[in-house]
């Protein structure tokens, strides 16, 4: 009876991941939702890298224009004022990359050659996209990203003899997938601190210069401090020696005889023997 019931409960949690799969497949199928699924992927990479100020959603970064990128990163501007923006858009051709692999898997390389093709002039065509709406010099940087949510999908872009090195060449794209894109982020991320170092640096010195003229306040007051120690100790030895010199005439007063005390104290210090 026990195995029955583990038997049931796998039954049951396969039909629930088979359930959860046909969602996702529906998902995917609608064109808003894919554009929401790549989104979210391009969002939870950048959270990884960057600070909530290093970067903005739904920018629009040509000046004037209606057009608002999904993602970009922000640099300081040369000015350092206005900052310069790096567009990051987020594209999913689910339907071109699904018959490519329909494709491949059912062994029709005609239909697999189409359907690569397809797959490339879409690539291509929104990079120009891309291009055209959202890269404006000096405002953003002279290229932009094209964020592909999948790495299978970004591999079958890779394979496209000379697709990924034309875009970058003709409309200034860089084409990454999300290991790809994570390790551009990180290195811009350390692109950032170095320049936060290099910022930092002229207070850094201005802050050490500052320290150095304190402390060379504080050398003055404290050789101040030492020659009034030196006239103290000065005074100190000088009332060393006096006092010295009367305990020295005090002993000698104890060894004289009475006489010769009053003698030398005079009369006022009689002991007063006749009262």
């Amino acid at each position: 009876t026990q195995m029955l019931a583990q038997v049931h409960q796998g039954l049951g949690d396969m039909n629930k991941l088979a359930s959860d799969v046909g969602g996702l497949q529906r998902v995917l199928t609608n064109v808003k939702s894919r554009g929401i699924f790549g989104e979210v992927q391009l969002a939870g990479l950048l959270e990884q890298v960057f600070a909530p100020d290093q970067y903005a959603a739904n920018v629009a970064t040509v000046p004037g224009s209606s057009e608002r990128v999904e993602f970009a990163v922000r640099f300081p501007g040369s000015s350092g004022e206005a900052p310069v923006w790096l567009p990051l858009d987020a594209k999913f051709p689910r339907e071109d990359y699904v018959r490519l692999l329909d494709a491949q898997e059912r062994g029709e390389p005609e239909l697999a050659r189409a359907a690569g093709d397809a797959l490339e002039r879409r690539v291509r065509l929104e990079a120009a996209r891309i291009r055209e709406k959202y890269i404006a010099v000096p405002h953003t940087t002279e290229f932009a990203i094209l964020f592909l949510p999948t790495e299978g999908l970004y591999a079958e872009v890779l394979r496209r003899p000379g697709l990924v090195e034309a875009l970058q060449r003709d409309q200034r794209i860089a084409v990454a997938g999300p290991t790809t894109l994570l390790a551009l982020m990180t290195s811009f991320q350390m692109g950032f601190r170095t320049l936060a170092i290099e910022q930092r640096s002229s207070e850094v010195w201005q802050t050490l210069g500052a320290v150095k003229t304190e402390f060379t306040k504080f050398g003055t007051a404290l050789d101040g401090v030492k020659k009034k120690l030196d006239e103290a100790s000065n005074k100190l030895e000088d009332t060393g020696r006096r006092t010295r010199v009367l305990t020295r005439k005090l002993r000698e007063v104890e060894a004289l005889p009475v006489e010769d005390s009053q003698r030398l104290l005079g009369a006022d210090f009689d002991d007063g023997s006749e009262d």
